[in-house]
């Protein structure tokens, strides 16, 4: 990593696990100073372990609450002085189709408070400081499903066009101020994320007409798939480890101030995923 990260001060939130922790200890390590959130406390005290040395404070509590992500932005300002980077990654994805609804309703309802008030909430409680520091840098963790509707992600696959068109606004509203991209991963079945799908058959929306993926990769992972299907460095790379976008989100943060990368999708070359 080059000087652009090291000394900036960067708060991230759902920094308890998965996306969060890997992008929370590379950036530690890379010389930043980190402000991690989560709702887990336990695993936010994991991810400050996991940072080892490195300049780390973290606050627990909600996304969804104003007051808490105004709580958060206020620490980073008390730890170093500064915000330099918002990392709004707090994310669930509770997969399911309409005629789920009894079992998924509740979900629905907090994927709308985390994917979608919690983004909102996050550039509220930076952007005040950001413009007066005459700088800054928003980047928000979209997904492929945010491209467009298929069936079986209709709340969350919303969620995600939400977030991409908070981030177009405020690239719009704030050009010369504040910096903003919108990271869409892939599917990652690696990060806790997949925890929250309600319904299991509701990935075939975005397998389209790749609906043997799931198949394909299951038989890689048991070792009957094609030689490197789980090598990255093979073309046929099936499954993206998480680590990739950890990497995309860092190398964003890692350019001159003037540079601004606004969109990244990150892919296993030989996915099945149709976004």
């Amino acid at each position: 990593m080059s000087s652009h990260i090291a000394g900036k001060t960067i708060i991230i939130t759902g920094a308890g696990s998965g996306f969060g922790r890997l992008i929370a200890t590379k950036a530690a390590a890379a010389g930043a100073r980190v402000v991690c959130g989560d709702v887990n406390a336990a695993g936010l005290d994991e991810t400050v372990a996991a940072a080892g040395n490195g300049s780390v404070a973290s606050l627990a509590g909600d996304v969804s609450d104003l007051a808490y992500m105004k709580a958060l932005a206020a620490r980073a300002v008390d730890e170093f002085g500064a915000i330099d980077v918002m990392i709004n990654n707090a994310g669930v994805m509770p997969l399911a189709f309409f005629r789920d609804h009894a079992r998924a309703a509740d979900a629905w309802n907090r994927c709308i408070d985390v994917n979608i008030r919690g983004v909102m909430n996050g550039i509220i409680a930076v952007h005040d400081q950001m413009i007066a520091q005459g700088r800054g840098h928003v980047i928000n963790i979209s997904s492929i499903y945010g491209n467009f509707p298929v069936a079986g992600a209709a709340v969350y696959g919303a969620s995600k066009a939400a977030v991409n068109f908070f981030s177009d606004a405020l690239r719009v509203e704030s050009q010369g101020k504040i910096k903003v991209t919108t990271i869409k991963p892939t599917g990652v079945p690696a990060t806790a994320l997949g925890k929250g799908v309600i319904n299991p058959e509701a990935v075939i929306g975005i397998l389209g007409q790749n609906a043997g993926y799931l198949a394909t990769v299951g038989a890689a992972a048991q070792g009957k798939g094609s030689e490197g299907q789980l090598d990255a460095e093979d073309i046929r790379y099936l499954v993206l480890d998480p680590v990739y976008i950890a990497d995309a989100v860092l190398h964003v943060i890692d350019q001159p101030w003037g540079v601004s990368i606004g969109d990244v999708t990150v892919r296993a070359s030989g996915d099945g995923y149709i976004l």
